[in-house]
């Protein structure tokens, strides 16, 4: 960890540290993410587990897949499964995974690659790694977070966004010591290429051992924070964090990062997911692989799945 970066980070563009009047915002609470399996079996933290819905909308769930080496024959994905009434984030920071749905759509994704699904009236969806990853083993690690759509896009045709780790936005703090990936949304001018119905940020961080960084953070986003490795603190009372810590800041102007002068053997660094998203603020039915409005709306979707409307797995070989 992790995939994409640069030797000097002071050749990337800089993002300009808000002046000291700008209203910081304090950490609300700090969760640890319990550990569970996804899919065939691989191994997930629940990032988002106890925390309330308000704080996290338009967020509905995140997890964090491994990491995790695999000896040969032991890499695992999911089965088909459907989806409906959102949109789905894969960022693969290590490994291969390959995706497909029963509309014909899919691809590859690997290091540093990110993979937007905009599941909207629905369809079936697969992710398995690849052959040659399930003879030989390896190194697995990455993110799935899900993205509420608004009620109006609900029904809105699936679409595929595949955003390959070289087209994510590069960027650095003053000194140098945070190295911004820009994935999805805006940051001080800078655009990332996830292109969202729901307007939000999405920013993986290697905040650099002893350093700080302070972010300017859109006062109508909600903020999230989530360790993927190390130790350190947020907000201006440095909340002390690590891996499989989610950090939930209230209102204000912008986000405070340190990490700790010393880190353990596993990352030189703080490795941090910073999340922002302005909340729908509509109710939310949300059972297994749908996320609607209504419970009505529930049982239409499980229906639709049912009947095969939702689409059908297509034939092998």
């Amino acid at each position: 960890m992790p995939a994409i970066t640069v030797e000097n980070p002071l050749s990337l563009p800089r993002v300009t540290t808000p002046p000291a009047t700008a209203a910081a915002r304090a950490v609300r609470a700090v969760t640890t993410a319990p550990t569970g399996y996804e899919g065939e079996g691989f191994p997930v933290r629940r990032a988002f587990a106890g925390i309330n819905h308000r704080q996290l909308d338009p967020f509905i769930m995140m997890d964090q897949m491994g990491e995790v080496e695999y000896a040969p024959g032991e890499p695992k994905g999911t089965p088909w499964h459907p989806h409906r009434g959102f949109e789905t984030v894969t960022y693969l920071i290590d490994g291969t995974f390959v995706h497909q749905d029963s509309e014909g759509g899919g691809g590859v994704i690997g290091d540093g690659d990110t993979q937007w699904m905009t599941a909207g009236s629905g369809l079936l969806h697969i992710e398995a790694p690849p052959e040659e990853l399930v003879v030989s083993g390896g190194l697995f690690h990455g993110v799935q977070l899900w993205v509420n759509l608004p009620a109006g896009d609900k029904m809105t045709a699936p679409r595929y966004q595949d955003i390959g780790g070289s087209n994510v936005k590069l960027l650095t703090s003053e000194d140098g010591g945070a190295l911004l990936r820009l994935i999805a949304g805006e940051l001080d001018g800078h655009g990332g290429p996830g292109i969202t119905h729901t307007p939000i940020t999405m920013i993986h961080a290697t905040v650099s051992a002893g350093a700080e960084v302070t972010l300017p953070w859109r006062e109508d986003f909600n903020a999230l924070a989530y360790v993927l490795a190390g130790r350190g603190g947020v907000g201006p009372d440095r909340r002390p964090v690590e891996m499989g810590r989610t950090a939930v800041f209230g209102p204000g102007a912008t986000v405070t990062v340190r990490a700790d002068a010393t880190q353990d053997a596993r990352t030189p660094a703080l490795e941090i997911l910073l999340l922002g998203g302005r909340p729908i603020n509509e109710p939310v039915a949300h059972y297994g692989p749908f996320v609607m409005n209504t419970h009505a709306e529930l049982v239409q979707a499980f229906e639709d799945f049912q009947s095969g409307r939702l689409g059908r797995v297509p034939p092998t070989g």
